[in-house]
């Protein structure tokens, strides 16, 4: 018999309270598991390290600390965090910010309940999600931080050899795919692709899928 997979539990920050209520009743309708709210940022720190959610869904205009320092804060101290913005920005420079700070996807209040719902799944298996116009921004950003590689320490030990089916799967990450669009270009499940983009992530020493990327732009992987 197959086991039941537990639910994908999630966390609201937002400082105005009928949004924040109205976006934690739509996920939790949808099956979502939503395990706290918070409305600053401080509290939000606070209550994440406490519950410790699968998803972050995180507004950036925050009370007592901006949305971007409580990002870095939970994702530096937890790799693992897959951190979704929700903001009424759209602004270049907020995007790039948040996800330099960690955050895994960004998406505009003006989305659709239906969009946010498949964000927040799409964001608890590590795919990105971008509002439609932003996914390009990012990419451009990475291949920016990319030709300009941090020096290389002198005692840097060999690249580890990845598979031929990892570096295939490094190679379209690098090119911006969404691992449902890598799985269904290679013919494998979604699952196998997390698995090979996790082992990767293991054998390289690397702790997300931004630096995952921008470790294969480095090499000349999304050119490929």
């Amino acid at each position: 018999m197959s086991q039941q997979r537990e639910p994908i539990t999630v966390m609201v920050v937002d400082d105005h309270p009928m949004w924040r209520d109205a976006v934690a009743r739509d996920l939790a309708e949808s099956g979502l598991e939503v395990v706290a709210t918070a409305g600053d940022g401080e509290q939000a720190v606070r209550r994440a390290r406490a519950v410790n959610p699968d998803v972050l869904v995180l507004d950036l205009n925050l009370p007592l600390k901006p949305g971007v320092q409580v990002c870095k804060e939970l994702v530096g101290a937890n790799p693992g965090l897959r951190v979704l913005v929700l903001s009424a920005s759209g602004e270049h420079a907020d995007v790039l910010e948040a996800v330099k700070s960690g955050a895994t996807g960004y998406l505009l209040k003006s989305a659709s309940t239906a969009e946010l719902i498949d964000a927040v799944r799409s964001t608890a298996v590590g795919d990105p999600v971008f509002t439609p116009g932003l996914a390009g921004l990012v990419l451009g950003e990475y291949r920016r931080l990319a030709s300009t590689p941090a020096p290389a320490a002198a005692d840097q030990p060999v690249a580890p050899e990845l598979t031929e089916r990892e570096t295939e799967v490094l190679r379209l990450v690098a090119k911006g795919l969404s691992y449902k669009q890598i799985a269904e270009r290679l013919v494998i499940s979604h699952r196998t692709v997390q698995n090979h983009v996790q082992n990767t992530l293991g054998k390289l020493q690397l702790h997300n899928r931004v630096e995952l990327v921008r470790y294969a732009i480095e090499r000349g992987l999304d050119d490929a």
